[in-house]
Order: structure tokens, then C-alpha cells, then sequence
């Protein structure tokens, strides 16, 4: 049977030299469609399988099970998973120590930084050959479309690449100086065990980002997976065993956040915590992760990226086509389950009118259906999601202007209309709180200065964007407009690694800044040694 993927590129052509991003693919190109639904039929196959824990290598079951549906339709189970409690935290913490501190060859705290890059460039080769096919797996589980899947792969790969040349730079770091009669290095040492949670929006790329900058780093990892995306970190924790990955380096243990999450973040051998979800979630993990439990010697370490409230400013200078297409990308793409994604669009009242007139045009044209067919817009994650979502648009159709959209899309799954509300006023709930779905509020200013008033009167500050083609609002936004991550006239979303780090300000997290050049020191401590030399 053909492969799906090209074979890998040779190491000494990928992991020599600067690194570069992983190209997307074109899929007008038939060939290139033909491998996607390929790699779609050799998933739907394997739907439905059974997925242990894996806790210091072994395999682990449990009475309760975690069922991964699919939201395009949710009588098709993706995965069925094990799910971990209380009783499954001293065991993992003592697997994940074992691994950390055991003495020799055996350490992963001691093993070379080469052969820890080595095998993160090995996950990235071994993703790169499988590509398709984990695409495919996003498909399924959290109905992503072709492109989006794409971009969510593709940036697992550029933090494989990324990673591991950072931790090889790390390995050279200098003191400033020398002193005379002295040799005096610096180095950066990993922490210890990590409790990693990520989200299901980015259930790859964010998953498998913190997992690999911990264990690169040298430290080891318990990874509590989304209950709505544990499949496709399974998937990824067993590309970590294939290409090498010592046993109890990285512990899989989706479960419930209230009982098995709370335990390990509160317990006094976790070193740090590395979280990305909602603001709620992460104060919470603040807040419990400040509290010394007994037995605990070190501050832990939170890494923590949380929700956004993210506007695009468009001036009354703007190009509006290109204003229209970037909002309704960046409104509308991954159904506006994105952290970075335009729910605000505040917009010169000179060019209010015109800029809905074809913003209503163009999102009318996004097709909502089966992502398994390449669908512009696929189901939101789960119920309870879809109805949070049908909430505020109830609340906007009070407080604004129906434009297109509003209602759930007739079917089995979670399909919402791509919905615009337009005069929606500044401090309103549909203003101010993140909907996370694809719902975009569109507010009018009075001029450059009350567009800016408006996108920084929020509790969030993570990605922005601004169209204008004046240089001095263009020097004022840089300088004025409070985000961790700002855009000028193109989209809010789709931070690339190594050219946009990642993270935001205020309520948005810690701006923690993944895919940047110091996003590792967040997974490791500086040791300075002075030696005398005789």
C-alpha cells in the first residue's frame, strides 16, 4: 500500500542550519486533496479504539471512561479513554520522579541535551512523514477543516524543529564576562516534574508544544489532555515512544480537572504548570499552584495562557476588501474557537456602513458543513459549548443589529451559523466577555482615538489587529494598542512560530510567548558557577 506522505527529508537537510517554518498545503492541487481524503478513510477506520493510561511506560485501565466524539456528529465515538483520578496522581508523580532523578544513563535530567534534541527531531520527522494522517485526526475529534488541521500540524513540526535548536543554543550560554584567575559558566537545568494541561482548540500544536519544551529542557512531564481532545495526544504520546522516548518521561493521564487536574497541580512535588485555557481555569491553577503545601521547598513555576476579547481596528483610511477578508478569517476560522480570534471588529463610522455591507456579503459565502469534505466552517466542540454560544446571540440580538446568521444549523451536530451583530455598544456583555465561537460584535468609533479606547477597555490583551495605511496611527497602535501580539493590515490570528512569539497581557496569561527565543526559560532555572583556577 502507498504511503500517504513523502518520505522524510534527510536530518542533515532539516535539523542543520536555521530553522524554517513547515510549508501548508495547497489543496486546489488535486494530488494533494486525493492523500487528505486518503488519509480521512484511513482514520475513520480506527475510530473508536481504546487508549490506556501510560504511567511510567505501563499500560493502565480504569472503570471510568472518557468518550471523544466527533462534533460534526456526535454519535460517532473518536476515542475511548481511560480516565484518571485521584488514586492515579502519587503513582504518576512517582514515575515522572523516577524518570527525572534516577541516577545514571538513566536520568532524563542528566541525559545529554543532544540526545534530548535528538529525539525531539525525531518526533518531528516521524510527524512529518504522518502528516495526513494526524490532520485527519483533528478532522474527527475537534472538526477542523483541511486548512485548519494543516496549520495545527504544521506548527507541531515548527515546535519540534524550534525546540530542540533552542535547546541546543541554551547549551551555549555564556557568562558576560571572565574574571581573571576564574572559569565561569552559566547553564540552564530543568526544573523537575511538570503537570502539562492543555486545551482542545489546538489539541496538537499547544499540546504538544509544552510537552516538548518540558522534555527537551530535560524535565518530565504528567500530561492531563482535554477531556474533548485526549485522542489525538495519544496518538502524539505514542509518536514520543516510537521514536525513542524513555519510559515515565511524559505520563498520560487524561481525567477530570476538578479531581485528578486539582491533585496534581496541588501537589508538592510538581514543579511547575503549564496551562492553556480559560481565564477562569487559569486563575484557579494561579491561585492553588501560590499555596505551599507541606513537603514543598521551591515556588512552582505558572506558565499559563488564558482567554482574549480580540479586536481589529478598521480606519476610515483602510483598504476595506483587504479588512473585510482578514475579519472574516480571523472571525470565523476554526468556528472562532481561538484564543487569538477577531470577536471584535471596531470600525471608523466613515466607513461603517460600507464595511458591513461587504463583511455581511463575504461571510455569507462560508459554507457550514462536514470538515471530512473540506467544509469552510465545521461544529463547535460539544454541546454545553453550543448552547453558551446560542446564549449570546440571544443577548446581541437585544443589544445590536442582526446582520447575517443567529441560529444553530439543522443536523446531528454542533453547527452554528457564522454570526455578525453590529451596532453592539462598548462595556456590553457580547463586548466584553469571550464567546469563543463564531460570533463577531461590531462596534462603531468616533475616529483613530476612540477605536483604541474601545479595543483596550477589556480585561484581556492577546492578539490585535490594525487597517490603516497611515503611518502614524500604524507608530500609535505599536506603541498604544495593549496586546501581547499585534498585527498590522492583515488578520489577528495565525502567529507563525519563530516570527510571532505567542502570548498575551493582562487577563490573557503570563505572556509566556511559545515559539519565541526565551520560551525555554520558563522550563528551566539558571545555575551560575564560578571555579578558581589554580
Amino acid at each position: 500500500m502507498a504511503t500517504l506522505e513523502a518520505p522524510v527529508r534527510p536530518r542533515t537537510a532539516l535539523h542543520q542550519g536555521p530553522f524554517v517554518t513547515e510549508p501548508f498545503y495547497d489543496f486546489r492541487n488535486e494530488e494533494n486533496a486525493r492523500r487528505m481524503r486518503a488519509a480521512i478513510a484511513k482514520v475513520r477506520g480506527q475510530l473508536g479504539r481504546e487508549y490506556d493510561l501510560i504511567i511510567g511506560g505501563k499500560r493502565v485501565k480504569t472503570s471510568d471512561k472518557i468518550k471523544s466524539l466527533n462534533p460534526s456528529q456526535p454519535s460517532q465515538i473518536v476515542g475511548i479513554h481511560q480516565k484518571a483520578n485521584k488514586d492515579h496522581v502519587e503513582p504518576a508523580m512517582k514515575a515522572a520522579l523516577e524518570a527525572f532523578e534516577s541516577k545514571g544513563s538513566q536520568s532524563w535530567s542528566r541525559t545529554t541535551v543532544e540526545e534530548r534534541a535528538g529525539l525531539v527531531f525525531r518526533v518531528g520527522d516521524l510527524l512529518r512523514q504522518r502528516k495526513m494522517e494526524f490532520m485527519a485526526w483533528l478532522v474527527f475529534e475537534v472538526s477542523k477543516n483541511w486548512a485548519e488541521a494543516d496549520a495545527d500540524i504544521s506548527e507541531t513540526i515548527d515546535f519540534c524543529e524550534f525546540y530542540a535548536r533552542e535547546a541546543l543554543r541554551f547549551a551555549k550560554a555564556q557568562t558576560p564576562i571572565q574574571l581573571p584567575g576564574e572559569r565561569d559558566t552559566l547553564m540552564y537545568v530543568p526544573l523537575g516534574v511538570g503537570a502539562v494541561i492543555p486545551p482542545w482548540n489546538f489539541p496538537c500544536a499547544i499540546m504538544a508544544g509544552m510537552t516538548l519544551a518540558s522534555i527537551v529542557s530535560g524535565n518530565t512531564v504528567i500530561l492531563k489532555p482535554s477531556s474533548d481532545s485526549p485522542t489525538i495526544a495519544a496518538k502524539f504520546v505514542e509518536l514520543l515512544e516510537e521514536a525513542g522516548m524513555p519510559e515515565g518521561v511524559v505520563n498520560f493521564c487524561p481525567g477530570a480537572g476538578a479531581s485528578f487536574g486539582d491533585a496534581v497541580v496541588a501537589h508538592p512535588k510538581t514543579r511547575y504548570i503549564a496551562f492553556t485555557g480559560s481565564r477562569e481555569v487559569g486563575l484557579h491553577i494561579n491561585q492553588v499552584a501560590a499555596t505551599q503545601a507541606p513537603g514543598q521547598v521551591w515556588i512552582k513555576r505558572t506558565i499559563l495562557e488564558m482567554g482574549g476579547k480580540d479586536a481589529i481596528i478598521v480606519d476610515a483610511d483602510a483598504d476595506i476588501d483587504a479588512a473585510v477578508e482578514g475579519v472574516a478569517q480571523a472571525a470565523f476560522g476554526f468556528q472562532g474557537q481561538k484564543c487569538s480570534a477577531c470577536s471584535r471588529a471596531i470600525v471608523d463610522e466613515r466607513v461603517y456602513d460600507k464595511f458591513l455591507e461587504q463583511l455581511k456579503a463575504r461571510v455569507e459565502k462560508i459554507q457550514v458543513g462536514d470538515v471530512t469534505e473540506n467544509a469552510a466552517m465545521g461544529a463547535v466542540i460539544n454541546e454545553g459549548s453550543m448552547k453558551t454560544i446560542l446564549e449570546y446571540i440571544e443577548q446581541g440580538k437585544k443589544d445590536g443589529r442582526l446582520i447575517t446568521g443567529g441560529e444553530r444549523v439543522p443536523g446531528e451536530g454542533y453547527f452554528i451559523q457564522p454570526t455578525v451583530i453590529a451596532d453592539i455598544p462598548a462595556k456590553s456583555k457580547l463586548e466584553q466577555e469571550e464567546i469563543f465561537g463564531p460570533v463577531l460584535a461590531v462596534i462603531k468609533a468616533h475616529g483613530f482615538d476612540h477605536a483604541l479606547e474601545i479595543a483596550n477597555d477589556t480585561e484581556f490583551g492577546l492578539t490585535g489587529a490594525v487597517y490603516t495605511k497611515s503611518r502614524d496611527k500604524i507608530d500609535r497602535a505599536i506603541h498604544q494598542f495593549h496586546v501581547g501580539n499585534l498585527y498590522i493590515n492583515r488578520k489577528c490570528t495565525g502567529a507563525m512560530v519563530g516570527a510571532h512569539p505567542f502570548g498575551g497581557f493582562n487577563m490573557s496569561g503570563t505572556d509566556s510567548k511559545s515559539g519565541g527565543p526565551d520560551y525555554l526559560y520558563l522550563f528551566t532555572q539558571a545555575k551560575a558557577v564560578g571555579e578558581k583556577i589554580s
